[in-house]
């Protein structure tokens, strides 16, 4: 969120999915509403420290901090909350004057507030909960997305329990107070609506969205029958392809294995930005794959496609549209087609919050052709993304380091996750194989091909036992061993 876009929004003044409170010091009951309210409708954006006819008062900013604190309670409290949400509020300046911002995703599941249920109406929150509304959203919440199909006789067993530490890791380093932190697994699978009751027909265990997420292959695949994602790169062969990579594991080491295929295959530019050199097709990548993964219909067997090709990356993947078109960042009205599985992305920090991800690919697409360029993106039956690029080289990682900050020559093909690792290995030589993987917040097995993929090409070498050994880089580089990963 920009002060340009939230300026933006202040001046459509309160809607059905924008609402004013003006709560200086405190936060009222009637945010829990709307929370709830938005979350059961369309999402929408609540900005506090403004009148309901968009004039900015401003909070306290003493207040500040107690503030975002309650509020990050309050929503992990299943007494005010059901089930909880991991949102918090981001403080801005407007005006000489502090707001504080939160943007509420739409939840495929029906969300309580106080034991009551609220829907949204033109800019009101009404309390649906002694009427027939009540059923009829429970319903549509129901029918409305795959990901809550359950799958009653899936247990624990067969599910990948073993990627939870890192889970848990990820989403306390996203955010020190994430209540995560402090969950067990089942906690964990169940305040984030993995594990549920079907209320029509009495059934409860893991749904759809657990198993994408956290299931084992052979469950996957018996589960979800269609699901694979291609990744391809189609520069001299257009026919066919010149390389392929089929992915069908879980979603959280498919994003790993993706963002590195892309990074491998297509030039890297690194722009200062902030102060800090930042690998810009490193973001469009992170943006693609997430999108690609997470906003995806399972329930049709038509696999998502990733093809790197000269002068673009075409991405595919089937959709439950809403119109058909191209989407305008002007007018853009973010709806997650997988809101299970978008929060989960956003909590342990493989997506940002909900209607993030287009703006984002704006921005460092706009950075990438330096001016020249924007994404194309369609909604239909099938969704489709196009992102100019610079053409890449079959099977050789492009690079154009600036100021890299470890002594490897400028011409080792090297992407951004190695260039992590080598830096990693000279600050810290001891460093263990987990101690690289929770450093570079990707597992293990992605640690393990990228440090294999470095030892094959003269980068590094291990010195002494795996126990008490540690890591030397050379930054001597044999291209001809590349290996592809």
């Amino acid at each position: 969120m920009t002060p340009e876009r939230l300026k933006k929004l202040l001046s459509q003044g309160e809607s059905i999915t924008i609402e004013f409170k003006e709560c200086k010091n405190k936060i009222s009951p009637s945010v829990y509403e709307t929370v709830c309210s938005f979350a059961n409708r369309y999402g929408g954006h609540i900005i506090l420290g403004v009148n309901n006819r968009g004039k900015i008062l401003g909070v306290d900013p003493s207040s500040v901090a107690d503030m975002q604190k309650d509020f990050v309670n309050t929503l992990n409290n299943p007494q005010k909350i059901s089930p909880p949400m991991y949102l918090t509020l981001e403080k801005y300046e407007l005006n000489g004057k502090t707001i504080l911002y939160v943007y509420v995703p739409a939840s495929s599941q029906v969300t309580w507030c106080a034991n009551r249920i609220f829907d949204r109406n033109e800019d009101a929150d009404i309390d649906v909960s002694a009427t027939e509304m009540a059923a009829t959203l429970i319903q549509f919440k129901s029918s409305k997305y795959s990901e809550r199909e359950l799958f009653p006789l899936v247990t624990e067993n067969e599910l990948r329990l073993d990627l939870m530490p890192k889970i848990r890791n990820s989403a306390v380093l996203r955010n020190p107070r994430h209540p995560w932190g402090s969950m067990g697994d089942m906690e964990i699978l169940k305040s984030s609506g993995l594990y549920e009751i079907d209320w029509k027909t009495g059934n409860f265990g893991f749904n759809l969205a657990a198993i994408l997420l956290l299931g084992k292959d052979e469950v996957i695949h018996s589960c979800a029958p269609g699901y694979v994602t291609d990744a391809l790169v189609r520069i001299e062969n257009t026919n066919r392809y010149d390389d392929r990579l089929s992915v069908r594991t879980n979603l959280i080491e498919s994003y790993d294995m993706l963002i590195d295929y892309i990074e491998k295959r297509t030039l890297n530019r690194f722009f200062l930005i902030e102060g800090q050199n930042v690998n810009v097709m490193s973001h469009i990548a992170r943006e693609l794959v997430s999108n690609t993964l997470s906003h995806r219909e399972y329930s049709r067997a038509v696999p998502a496609r990733i093809v790197i090709e000269k002068g673009r990356i075409y991405c595919e993947n089937w959709n439950r549209a809403r119109f058909q078109g191209a989407l305008d960042l002007a007018g853009f009205t973010p709806e997650p087609k997988n809101p299970l599985i978008s929060q989960f992305f956003v909590n342990i920090g493989l997506a940002d919050a909900l209607g993030s991800g287009m703006r984002n690919l704006y921005f460092y697409t706009n950075i990438y052709s330096e001016g020249k360029a924007k994404p194309i993106l369609t909604e239909g039956d099938l969704f489709t993304t196009e992102i100019p690029i610079q053409a890449a080289v079959t099977g050789v990682i492009q690079n154009v380091p600036i100021n890299v900050p470890i002594n490897v020559p400028i011409n080792v093909p090297i992407n951004n996750t190695s260039l992590q690792v080598l830096q990693i290995m000279t600050d810290a030589p001891e460093s263990s194989l987990d101690d690289i993987a929770d450093k570079i917040g990707r597992t293990r097995k992605t640690a393990q091909r990228v440090v294999g993929d470095l030892k094959k090409r003269g980068c590094v070498k291990r010195v002494g036992s795996r126990k008490v050994g540690h890591w030397e880089v050379t930054g001597i580089a044999d291209n001809s061993s590349h290996t592809k990963y």
